[in-house]
């Protein structure tokens, strides 16, 4: 193995109701998965805004996001992703650094 999807960085939109925790052991406990965090990054009256950050070797995508809509969620989009026998530190280029003018 070793040359599947090895991290996804998930932009997430769920309701409050279940609370993060049951939805990282949910995702915790599906079969490749070694690790997830989630982090708030907005909430209102109904809904949070949380991005997920999913750990693993040979990571099923489509698994993840099922499991996701179990628990009321919806995946926006697919902000990272890492595959191959190691996951790739990003290098800065000339491009980020014009961004910060």
């Amino acid at each position: 193995m070793g040359r599947g999807i090895r991290l996804l960085v998930l932009d997430v939109l769920k309701p409050h109701q279940p609370v993060v925790t049951e939805l990282a052991l949910g995702l915790s406990e599906l079969e490749g998965v070694d690790g997830v965090n989630i982090t708030l990054v907005e909430i209102d009256k109904e809904t949070e805004n949380v991005k997920i950050t999913i750990m693993g070797d040979d990571l099923d995508y489509e698994e993840i996001s099922r499991t996701i809509e179990e628990f009321g969620g919806v995946v926006h989009s697919i902000d990272m992703v890492a595959a191959g026998r190691r996951v790739v530190e990003e290098e800065e280029t000339p491009q980020d650094k014009l961004e910060e003018y």
